[in-house]
C-alpha cells in the first residue's frame, strides 16, 4: 500500500471502531428497549447446543440453526461466524433494520444476542422453503407443480405488500435492495415473507435518491442503480418487477437461455417482445396450463414490465402496483423497452401511448461479473447458490451474500 493511503488509512481506523462500536451500543438498547435480548444459554438449549443435527444450512455469515424455545416458538438462529468484519457490519445492519418492522410479509425477527465474540440473530422458523427451489425446479418435476398459479399470484400480491409497507409504513423508509426468488419464504401457509435484510438501507423521506455502493443481485439490479450507485425505493420496484416475470415464465432472468424462436437475449426482453405481439400468455410456464387464470397472467406481465422500464422515473410505486393487482384488471398505459444492465435512457417526443422515454441500448457498457454465492433458508443446503454480484462504481469485487435462514 503506498504511504499516503496507509497513512490515511490509519488515521481513520479508531473513527471506523468507534462507528462500529456505537452501531452494536445502538442496536442493543434497541433489542433491550424492546425486550428482545435473548440469553446464550437460552440459545444454546433451543438449539441442542448448536447441533450439526439442528443445523439448516450455511453461508456468507456462518450458520443458521433451527431451534425451541421453552415457550414453544421455532425458531431460526443466525449465527455470525468468526472473523467475518464485513458480515459483522450486514449483520448488525440487518438487526437494527428488522428490530422495528413488524408486518405479516416480512420475516419476524424475535430477538439478538451478544455473548463474547458470538453474535446470533433469533428468527421466527419458517417450515417451507425459499421460493427459488420450487420455482426454479425441475420443469416436469412434482416439486415445481406444488406452486400453481394461485400460490403463485399470492405470493406476488404477498410481496407487494411487504414492499409497501418497507418503503412508505416502516418506521423509517426501507430500501431492501436485494429483492430476488431466494429471498422470499414460504410459511405453512405459502403466505411470502421477505428475507435477508443484510445490505437493505434506510431511505430518509423527502429524497429522491442516494448515492451509494452497488451490492445486489445479477439480474435483478436497475440499471441506473447498477450504472451509477443511484438507490431510491424505483430500484426495488425493477427487482420486483424481474421477480414477476420469473413467477409467471418458470425461468431465471440471470441465467436465461433464449430461445431459439424468441430473438431475445434476457427475459424482460422476450417478456417485452411478446407482449407487444399480444402474446403474453406464451410466456406462461408450461406448469401452469391447468391452473393459471389467463386475464391475471397477462396482467401480471403487464405489470413486471412497468416495473422494469429503463427510467426509473416511469415505474409504478408500489402502491399503485398494490392497486392493480388488487381490483380487477383495467386498461394500464404501455410499457417503454425494459431496463436490463448496459442500457440507458433518455428524453423523446411522445411516442405511441403517449410514452415519452425509450429504452437505448449502449454497447460501451457492460454487465459486471456475478459471484457464485450461497444462499440459506429454513430448508436449503450449503449447495444453494445465487449469482450475486457486490460492484463498486471503478471495480467488481466477490462477496458473499447472506440470506435470513438460508445463511
Amino acid at each position: 500500500m503506498p504511504k499516503p493511503l496507509k497513512f490515511l488509512e490509519n488515521l481513520m481506523r479508531p473513527f471506523r471502531r468507534r462507528r462500529d462500536r456505537e452501531a452494536e451500543e445502538d442496536l442493543e438498547a434497541i433489542a433491550a428497549k424492546e425486550q428482545k435480548v435473548f440469553r446464550y444459554e437460552t440459545l444454546a438449549a433451543a438449539t441442542r447446543g448448536f447441533s450439526p443435527k439442528q443445523k439448516l444450512g450455511e453461508g456468507g455469515f456462518g450458520p443458521v440453526y433451527k431451534g425451541r424455545l421453552e415457550d414453544g416458538r421455532e425458531v431460526a438462529v443466525k449465527r455470525l461466524g468468526m472473523g467475518s468484519r464485513q458480515g459483522a457490519k450486514e449483520f448488525t445492519n440487518e438487526a437494527m433494520l428488522l428490530s422495528r418492522v413488524q408486518h405479516k410479509n416480512v420475516v419476524n425477527l424475535y430477538g439478538y444476542c451478544t455473548h463474547g465474540n458470538d453474535k446470533l440473530l433469533v428468527y421466527e422458523y419458517v417450515p417451507n422453503e425459499s421460493l427459488d427451489k420450487l420455482l426454479f425446479a425441475e420443469p416436469e418435476g412434482p416439486r415445481r407443480a406444488e406452486l400453481d398459479w394461485r400460490r403463485r399470484y399470492e405470493v406476488v400480491v404477498g410481496v407487494a405488500r411487504g414492499l409497501l409497507y418497507l418503503h412508505e409504513d416502516a418506521h423509517t423508509p426501507i430500501i431492501h435492495r436485494d429483492i430476488k426468488a431466494s429471498n422470499v419464504l414460504l410459511d405453512d401457509r405459502w403466505a411470502p415473507k421477505i428475507a435477508d435484510f443484510g445490505m437493505a438501507r434506510l431511505f430518509p423521506e423527502g429524497l429522491t435518491h442516494v448515492n451509494t455502493r452497488v451490492a445486489g443481485t445479477n439480474g435483478y439490479m436497475a440499471p441506473e442503480y447498477l450504472m451509477h450507485g443511484a438507490l431510491s425505493t424505483k430500484a426495488d420496484v425493477f427487482s420486483f418487477g424481474v421477480l414477476l416475470l420469473e413467477l409467471v415464465s418458470g425461468r431465471k432472468n440471470s441465467s436465461f437461455i433464449p430461445l431459439a424462436d424468441a430473438d431475445a437475449d434476457t427475459l424482460l426482453e422476450w417478456a417485452w417482445k411478446l407482449h407487444r405481439k399480444g402474446q403474453s400468455l406464451d410466456l406462461m410456464d408450461p406448469a401452469l396450463r391447468t391452473t393459471a387464470v389467463p386475464e391475471q397472467v397477462k396482467m401480471c406481465v403487464h405489470v413486471g414490465l412497468l416495473c422494469t422500464q429503463a427510467d426509473p422515473k416511469l415505474r409504478p410505486d408500489m402502491k399503485r402496483v398494490v392497486v392493480i393487482l388488487s381490483k380487477k384488471p383495467s386498461t394500464l398505459e404501455d410499457p417503454t423497452r425494459p431496463g436490463v444492465p448496459g442500457s440507458r435512457y433518455r428524453r423523446r417526443a411522445l411516442g405511441p401511448g403517449g410514452s415519452r422515454y425509450s429504452g437505448e441500448s449502449s454497447s460501451s457498457m457492460t454487465s459486471p461479473s456475478a459471484s457464485a454465492s450461497a444462499s440459506i433458508s429454513t430448508v436449503a443446503s450449503s449447495s444453494n447458490a445465487n449469482n450475486t454480484a457486490t460492484i463498486s462504481r471503478t471495480s467488481a469485487r466477490s462477496h458473499s451474500q447472506p440470506s435470513h435462514q438460508r445463511k
